[in-house]
C-alpha cells in the first residue's frame, strides 16, 4: 500500500507542476518526477490498475481477525504446490534443464548439422535415434517425478477438517478450502492444515501438545497453550457469541517467534497478549487431545511454505563429472580435426572439411554413456522402492539415486541425531557418596526411610528445632525431589480411561485410601512423559525408578507420589527456562 501511495502523490505532484507552468517560465527540476504521467486512455489505466494490484497482493502486512467471522480481505488460497512445472511449461524447462549441459547440446548440434547437404556424412537417424531416447527418457522421468508431487499435493490438500460454523455443529470441508478467519478443530494424530492461533483444547488447562519434526527436525514434543479468555467458555458453540478480535502480526519466516493481541470488546475488557506458545504453525502434528483454533495465514504465507525454497532440478555430481570429461574430449577432436586438416592443407572450403572430421571424430564422445547412465538411474530409483530390507522409501527425485552411494562421512550438528533422544540417568553424586545404576536400589531404600520417619514425624508433633547435621538419608530426599520437582515434564495419560469422579487426596504427607492407590495404579500404568528436552525425560523416568514419580502436572500445579502411596501436592510460584546465557532452568514451588 505504502507504493501506490507515493506513486499517487507523485502523479498528484507532477500535475500541479504542469498547471503552474502556463504561468511560469520555469520548472523545478527536482519536482519533476522519475515516472512519468500515464496518459489518460483505455491502456494505461489498465495497466496502472494491474501494477497497483500485484503490488498490493505480494505486500505482506499485519491483520485483525474478528472471531467467528470470514476475513473481507483477500489472502492467499491454502494450496501447498510443490511441483515444478505446469501444462505450458513442462516442455521448454525440462529441454531448457537438458540442453544447458554441454553433452545435451554438442549432440544436438551435431545431430542439426545432418541437415545440412554438404556436410552430412551418414544418416539422420543415426544421430538422432539416441538424442531422441535420451530426451524421451528424461522427459518421461520428470513427467513421473512431477506427477508424483501433484498426487502428494492432491492428498495432502484434500484432507478434510471440522470447520465450526455459525448455527450449526460442524462441517467437514478440505484443506485447501479453509480461509483466514475459519474455526477449525484438529484432531489428535492429525495435521495441522494452515497456522493457526490455540483457541481451546480439550484438556481443562488449555494445554496441547505438538510435534513439529516437521518443521525444525526436533522430535520432542512441545507444550501450546489455547488463549485463557476462550479456555474458559463452557461450549465451543460460544466463540460466536462473544465480540472478540485478534491483531497478529504479518507473516515472516521465523517459527520461534509470534507477536498477536487477542482482545474482547463485549463488555469484559480483557486483552491478553499471544507468542509462539499460542500458535499451532502448519504441518505440525496435534500429539495429544483435540485442539480447535481460529485460520490467521493460509497458503504461501505459512511459516512452513515461507522458509521452502522453490523446487529445482537437482544435478548429480555423477552428471557434473561426465559433462567436464565431455568438453575435455571434445577439445581432444577440435585438436584431431585440426591435425587432419592440417595434413589435407586449408585449400578450398576447409571449413566445410573442418567440420566433417569434427563429425567423424564425435563418436570419440559415446552418447550410448548417456543412455545408459539414465537407465541406469531408473532402474536405481525402482529397486530402491522394491528393496525389503530399507521397506517404506519413496524416491522423490529419480535424477540423484546414485549419489547415496557416495557418502562416505556423516556429519551431525548434534547429539540428538545419533542418540535418537533416548537418554538414561546413570550416576548421582553427593558430595561424599556416589549412587549408579548398581546401587540405585539404596537410593529407594534411603526415600522408603525418610517419608517413613517424616509422617512419624507429623503424627506425634513438632519437634523443638535446633541445628542437627544433615545425614545421607535427608541428603538424598532432597537431591531426589529436587530432581523430581525442578524441570518442564508432563505426564500425558492417553490409552487408557479412568473414572476421575473420584478425587485422590492432597496434602503433604496424608495417608491415602485404597481408592487412592488404586487410582494411581491405573494412571502410572497409562503414563508418558512428555517434554521439550530429552534430559528431562530422563531425569523424571528415574525419579519414578526410585518410586517418586510425577503424576499429574499442569500450569499452576505439580503432585509427586512418595514410595507408600502418598501425594505431594505443589504449587507453582514461577519458572526460570533454560537460557544459553544462564546454562540452567530454575523453579520457585509452595
Amino acid at each position: 500500500m505504502t507504493s501506490n501511495v507515493e506513486y499517487s502523490q507523485e502523479m498528484s505532484s507532477l500535475s500541479v507542476c504542469v498547471a503552474d507552468s502556463t504561468s511560469t517560465t520555469q520548472l523545478v527540476k527536482e519536482d519533476i518526477p522519475l515516472i512519468p504521467k500515464p496518459q489518460n486512455d483505455i491502456c494505461s489505466r489498465c495497466c496502472c490498475w494491474f501494477w497497483r494490484r500485484c503490488c498490493r497482493e505480494r505486500e505482506l502486512r499485519s491483520r485483525t481477525i474478528v472471531i467467528g467471522q470470514h476475513s473481507p480481505e483477500k489472502f492467499p488460497a491454502n494450496v501447498i504446490r510443490n511441483q515444478k512445472y505446469n501444462f505450458i511449461t513442462f516442455l521448454p524447462l525440462v529441454l531448457f534443464q537438458q540442453f544447458k549441459f554441454f553433452l545435451n547440446l554438442y549432440f544436438l548440434v551435431m545431430a542439426t548439422s545432418q541437415f545440412i547437404p554438404d556436410i552430412r556424412i551418414g544418416y539422420l537417424y543415426t544421430y538422432w535415434g539416441p538424442l531422441s531416447f535420451v530426451l524421451t527418457v528424461t522427459i518421461f522421468r520428470e513427467a513421473v517425478d512431477d506427477f508424483r508431487r501433484y498426487q502428494r499435493d492432491k492428498e495432502v490438500n484434500s484432507q478434510r477438517y471440522r470447520r465450526l460454523v455459525r448455527g450449526k455443529d460442524s462441517e467437514l470441508v478440505p484443506s485447501s478450502k479453509l480461509r483466514v478467519g475459519d474455526l477449525v478443530v484438529v484432531e489428535k494424530d492429525q495435521r495441522v492444515p494452515a497456522d493457526l492461533v490455540l483457541l481451546r483444547t480439550t484438556e481443562r488447562s488449555g494445554a496441547c501438545f505438538v510435534r513439529t519434526d516437521q518443521l525444525d527436525g526436533e522430535t520432542d514434543w512441545k507444550l501450546r497453550l489455547a488463549v485463557p479468555a476462550t479456555q474458559k467458555l463452557d461450549s465451543d458453540s460460544q466463540l460466536f457469541d462473544i465480540k472478540a478480535a485478534l491483531f497478529v502480526e504479518k507473516p515472516q519466516r521465523d517459527i520461534h517467534s509470534f507477536i498477536g493481541t487477542f482482545t474482547r470488546h463485549d463488555g469484559y475488557g480483557s486483552e491478553d497478549s499471544l507468542d509462539v506458545e499460542n500458535t499451532l504453525w502448519a504441518n505440525c502434528v496435534v500429539a495429544s487431545g483435540v485442539a480447535l483454533g481460529v485460520v490467521v495465514y493460509t497458503g504461501s504465507e505459512t511459516r512452513s511454505v515461507m522458509n521452502n525454497s522453490q523446487p529445482r532440478s537437482k544435478v548429480g555430481l555423477l552428471d557434473m563429472e561426465i559433462n567436464q570429461l565431455t568438453k575435455v574430449l571434445f577439445v581432444a577432436v577440435l585438436g584431431l580435426a585440426i591435425i587432419m586438416m592440417c595434413l589435407k592443407g586449408f585449400s578450398g572450403p576447409w571449413y566445410r572439411y573442418m567440420f566433417r572430421f569434427v563429425l567423424l571424430f564425435s563418436y570419440i564422445i559415446p552418447i550410448s554413456l548417456r543412455v545408459n547412465l539414465d537407465m541406469g538411474k531408473a532402474f536405481y530409483s525402482w529397486s530402491m522402492q522394491r528393496d525389503k530390507e530399507i521397506a517404506g522409501t519413496v524416491v522423490r527425485s529419480t535424477t540423484i539415486p546414485e549419489e547415496l552411494g557416495r557418502i562416505s562421512y556423516l556429519l551431525s550438528d548434534k547429539t540428538g541425531t545419533l542418540t535418537q533422544n533416548e537418554m538414561v540417568f546413570k550416576k548421582l553424586h553427593l558430595g561424599t557418596v556416589s549412587f549408579s545404576t548398581e546401587t540405585f536400589d539404596e537410593v529407594s531404600s534411603h526415600l522408603t526411610t525418610a517419608f517413613t520417619q517424616q509422617a512419624q514425624v507429623e503424627s506425634v508433633g513438632p519437634s523443638p528445632t535446633h541445628k542437627v547435621r544433615r545425614s545421607e538419608v535427608t541428603r538424598v530426599l532432597e537431591a531426589v525431589k529436587a530432581l523430581a520437582l525442578c524441570h518442564n515434564v508432563t505426564p500425558v495419560y492417553e490409552e487408557q480411561e479412568i473414572e476421575e469422579s473420584h478425587s485422590p487426596g492432597s496434602g503433604s504427607l496424608e495417608s491415602q485410601t485404597e481408592a487412592d492407590q488404586h487410582y494411581w495404579q491405573q494412571k502410572q500404568e497409562s503414563c508418558v512423559y512428555q517434554a521439550s528436552s530429552p534430559d528431562e525425560v530422563a531425569l523424571v523416568r528415574w525419579t519414578e525408578e526410585v518410586s517418586l514419580p510425577l503424576v499429574r502436572r499442569d500450569l499452576v500445579n505439580m503432585q509427586l507420589r512418595t514410595p507408600s502411596g502418598q501425594v505431594l501436592s505443589f504449587t507453582i510460584l514461577q519458572i526460570f527456562p533454560f537460557t544459553s546465557e544462564t546454562k540452567r532452568m530454575g523453579i520457585i514451588l509452595k
